[in-house]
């Protein structure tokens, strides 16, 4: 596992990347190589940052219906795609895990190191968009107060989320931990489980 302020620096870069266009068309132009666990998170992070401002486009209270079932549509794929990438993260280091010799006493994480690196990503999003309200000039003085207040818990949840990363590496890696890599098998974007897509063949 890499360092986790490295984690960090690249959700950081990607968002600053999309930012230079701020554009859900940009094209993703990953400056890692494709076989590096950087270029996985770099694309991970872009992904999310799309759909990050997929998701603001959507709540418009005057989007024409037919735009709202497009953007739907996209999000739902872009869902898809996040779910696998962070798969992929989990996929990425599994040899190094399987090759751990599991303590008696070990016990199970409810949640995934592949997972808790999804949230990171997120976090640094929300991150970047409330220090973006803390500076508006034209909200006042009480929002930008607010958004300053909630800047401060969030960046306090990234250095507790980095910790917790950390130390449950650490545990995987000691056999305290197993490590789990969980599948979401969503059925609703497969035509073969989704029942209203297959009965339509």
């Amino acid at each position: 596992m890499i360092p986790i302020n490295r984690y960090v620096e690249i959700f950081n870069q990607s968002i600053a990347d999309y930012h230079v266009t701020d554009s859900i068309d940009a094209e993703l132009k990953n400056p890692y190589p494709a076989d590096t666990i950087e270029h996985i998170l770099y694309t991970k992070n872009w992904i999310d940052t799309v759909q990050w401002h997929f998701e603001d486009i959507i709540r418009e209270p005057l989007i024409k219906p037919e735009n709202a079932i497009i953007l739907k549509r996209k999000i739902d794929a872009y869902n898809q795609k996040r779910t696998d990438l962070v798969e992929q993260i989990e996929d990425f280091e599994y040899d190094v895990y399987s090759k751990v010799t599991l303590q008696d006493n070990f016990i199970l994480n409810t949640e995934t190191l592949g997972w808790a690196i999804d949230r990171l990503s997120i976090l640094c999003l929300k991150i970047y968009h409330m220090n973006v309200e803390t500076q508006r000039t034209e909200a006042t003085q009480e929002h930008r107060a607010k958004c300053q207040s909630k800047l401060d818990i969030l960046l306090q949840q990234q250095k507790d989320l980095s910790l917790a990363i950390v130390q449950l590496n650490e545990n995987i890696l000691a056999g305290r931990v197993k490590n789990l890599r969980y599948r979401q098998m969503k059925m609703y974007n497969d035509p073969s489980t989704n029942p209203v897509l297959y009965a339509k063949k």
